[in-house]
């Protein structure tokens, strides 16, 4: 078998994948009067908005199957030392290539993957690295946007 047979992105098959972010909502204090929110509205606000992301904004190579929401649900935070709530999102994906989906597995929100379809996958070394280049460039992204949105 030579090389481009053994490798499974050459041959153009899809990947098929589910994965699963929980968005952690933070309670809002009222301003003056109205206006506050608890960490349950948070999240669910929060989840809402990524799920109209997931399905209304293209991405090449990247096909959003079907949107699962899960039940929120609450865990005492030890750090803020209060409860905190999460939204859970189920995504069935179907993608291109393997380099597709650093852009789910670098989220702050990510909590697992699936592999549906294939079976297996081999990688030669030159997908190797454009893996790795694209992993870098990604969790680059997500430290810049982090930082922005900390700023503010």
């Amino acid at each position: 078998m030579t090389e481009e047979k053994n490798n499974n992105q050459e041959e153009g098959q899809v990947i098929k994948f589910k994965v699963r972010f929980d968005y952690k909502g933070k309670s809002k204090p009222p301003k003056l009067f109205f206006g506050g929110k608890n960490s349950e509205n948070s999240a669910e606000d929060l989840r809402d908005q990524q799920m109209a992301m997931w399905r209304n904004i293209p991405i090449q190579g990247v096909r959003v199957e079907n949107i699962d929401l899960g039940e929120i649900y609450t865990v005492y935070d030890e750090e803020v030392e209060d409860e905190v709530a999460y939204a859970p999102m189920e995504l069935l994906v179907s993608a291109d290539n393997i380099e597709d989906l650093v852009r789910f597995i670098v989220r702050e929100e990510f909590r697992r993957i699936e592999f549906l379809e294939p079976e297996s996958i081999e990688l030669n070394k030159q997908l190797m690295e454009k893996l790795f280049f694209r992993m870098n460039e990604e969790m680059k992204t997500q430290i810049y946007i982090r930082t922005k949105k900390y700023k503010e």
